[in-house]
């Protein structure tokens, strides 16, 4: 599962920024050497990944000596402004230029680097973002059946996930999530998450095995794919939050 294993909600240690309180979450990995740390992509919470015999007050402390890195990463996060006619956003990875034209279809539609979307003004980003969640079905269907017949696995239904700190999940029972926001994604970072959970199908962990069997899915680069989500992935919440 892409997620972050979590404490009692309750009991959820966080730290002060600007004003804020973001929650500290610990990740325990039994590859992981020594302690790391970086901001989820919506800027909501702080993630830390330790190795397993780190104490939770030791990845405390390691955030609070690095509260001005933090302060100065939450201060460069980007701000995310409506889209309106003339905005930059990312389809399948290349930026485009939203046009309006009240003249055209209402249903947005790609022409020469440019998605132009019919209909009144007003409701211009809620069109958009149901055009792209359907683009999001479309492709992520197609990808999730591709690596589950490589993984000679059952494909389960498809769920588009909302989540704003994860990009895929893969539960118990076999079933798969998958971040609608992908679809502006380059297609082989978008591809590199499905055929993450679908090696969760075999291997219902992070072992060496279950990242053999990632190794055998996925046709690309997983380390590039990954440097790019860790790179961008915060644009990806702009456009709609």
């Amino acid at each position: 599962m892409l997620d972050w294993l979590r404490r009692d909600p309750y009991h959820e240690p966080v730290i002060e920024l600007g004003g804020k309180s973001l929650p500290i979450v610990i990740r325990r990995l039994d590859r992981a050497r020594r302690l790391t740390m970086r901001l989820a992509p919506d800027g909501s919470e702080v993630r830390i990944t330790v190795p397993p015999w780190t104490r939770t007050a030791e990845a405390i402390a390691f955030a609070d000596s690095r509260r001005d890195w933090l302060a100065r990463q939450l201060a460069s996060l980007p701000v995310a402004e409506p889209l309106a006619h003339g905005a930059a956003f990312r389809f399948r990875g290349a930026v485009h230029i939203l046009r309006h034209d009240p003249e055209a279809p209402r249903r947005p539609e790609r022409n020469a680097g440019s998605i132009v979307v019919g209909g009144p003004e007003t409701s211009l980003q809620s069109r958009l973002r149901r055009w792209l969640e359907g683009e999001a079905r479309e492709h992520l269907a197609a990808d999730l059946a591709t690596y589950c017949a490589r993984a000679e696995q059952a494909a389960p239904p498809l769920a588009l996930s909302n989540a704003r700190r994860r990009w895929g999940s893969c539960a118990p029972d076999g079933s798969i999530r998958i971040n609608w926001r992908l679809i502006m994604a380059p297609d082989t970072v978008r591809r590199s998450v499905v055929a993450h959970e679908v090696a969760h199908l075999v291997h219902f962990d992070h072992s060496p095995a279950f990242h053999a069997c990632l190794a055998g899915l996925f046709e690309g680069d997983i380390r590039a794919a990954n440097r790019w989500l860790k790179a961008h992935g915060r644009e990806l919440y702009l456009p709609f939050g």
